[in-house]
């Protein structure tokens, strides 16, 4: 068995095919999921550009008071037609512009104006900015309001009495973890592409019965089983070392987060487990290379979009989430992310892991019984 061990990772290591699709198609879906996301979430953050036209002391302190809550851009004031015409063209969704005479207007207690320049289509862009300036102008109408009652000889418990709402919001903490498209993409692509390893075990499979090296091994002491774990074992340990290469690609290139190192590599052991076993059942089940290429495109593919591989699967149909209970991309997509994206341990993902175990046993099961068969059926 060791002799069949080294032959098959000799084999392995030799085979361009096999580099390309377990290594080289997955970085090139990495890279180019992760440039088309973005591979952090600071590109969420809400943003809106001004332009201060009055430069007063006023208008800065405005503009600050922004800058603690939203992205702040902002331009000089001969900008304005330009950043218009961006409205326009849809590049903006809002200018939000400050005129001559805004300071002035504070000092003297008389409404200061300011101008959003909107684009009506851009709801859903407008809507957080329309509310954060909505809460601003409250904060400022309240100090105005706090400071008349207060020269009128209100105490300041008054003043507080009279402008607390009657309504109170009581703040919960509930912890909330950081999550970002690369969380998505690295344990996606790598999920997507472990499964690859189907083609390349059905073709060894079938090279080795058309060259007659199957047929040879039935004239030695070699016993079934042993020849098929030795068979199964190179394959298990190259889908660990693509994943240890794709997880450190993500790490080192997009800085993701890996987590519990323990826990994430109980779930590329059973991950491996999962993907190889399919592929030894595949590969006794199937007429021939060609077919075992169509199913693991199938199965590939088709599990990584019902399986949450490409996009999360709670953005798709309720009977979508449900179908993808029953595929093992699913569970290894989930406890991945649960891992890197929500700092899970060992105890948190056995589950998950466990299924994937049992994919990988029914596998081997299926490969088991139909193992006499296939050696029959090898050239002599």
């Amino acid at each position: 068995m060791k002799a069949i061990i080294i032959k098959e990772l000799k084999l392995i290591r030799k085979d361009r095919r096999s580099f390309i699709f377990l290594l080289l198609m997955p970085i090139l879906f990495i890279v180019m999921f992760g440039s088309i996301m973005g591979g952090s979430s600071d590109s969420s953050a809400i943003s809106i550009h001004v332009i201060d036209q009055d430069q007063s002391t006023a208008s800065k302190s405005f503009i600050q008071q922004i800058d603690n809550i939203m992205d702040v851009k902002e331009s000089p004031a001969a900008s304005l037609n330009d950043e218009l015409d961006k409205i326009k063209r849809g590049q903006f969704s809002s200018v939000l512009v400050i005129p001559q005479g805004f300071g002035a207007g504070m000092q003297q207690g008389k409404a200061a104006d300011v101008q959003l320049h909107e684009d009506p289509s851009a709801k859903t862009d407008l809507a957080p900015i329309q509310a954060i300036l909505s809460g601003i102008s409250s904060e400022y109408r309240e100090q105005k309001l706090s400071k008349t009652l207060l020269a009128n000889g209100d105490s300041k418990a008054q003043v507080e009495a009279t402008l607390a709402s009657p309504i109170r919001i009581q703040h919960i903490p509930t912890s909330a973890d950081h999550f970002d498209a690369i969380d998505q993409v690295v344990p996606g692509m790598t999920v997507m592409f472990v499964f690859f390893i189907m083609i390349t075990m059905a073709r060894r499979f079938f090279d080795e019965k058309k060259t007659g090296l199957l047929s040879r091994v039935r004239s030695t002491n070699v016993k079934p089983l042993q020849y098929l774990i030795g068979m199964w074992i190179p394959f298990v340990l190259t889908v660990i070392a693509q994943c240890v290469v794709l997880f450190a690609f993500g790490h080192f290139v997009y800085g993701l987060q890996l987590g519990d190192l323990f826990a994430l590599g109980a779930v590329i052991l059973c991950l491996s487990i999962a993907g190889t076993g399919i592929g030894l059942g595949l590969a006794f089940i199937v007429p021939g290379e060609g077919a075992a290429m169509v199913i693991t495109q199938l199965i590939s593919t088709g599990g990584a979009l019902i399986g949450g591989l490409w996009v999360p699967s709670y953005l798709m149909p309720k009977f979508i989430q449900n179908i993808g209970h029953f595929l093992p991309q699913f569970w290894a997509q989930n406890s991945l992310q649960n891992i890197i994206a929500h700092g899970a341990h060992i105890n948190d993902i056995w589950g998950p892991a466990l299924i994937l175990l049992v994919f990988g046993l029914i596998g081997l099961i299926i490969a088991l019984v139909r193992l006499p068969a296939f050696l029959r059926s090898a050239v002599n």
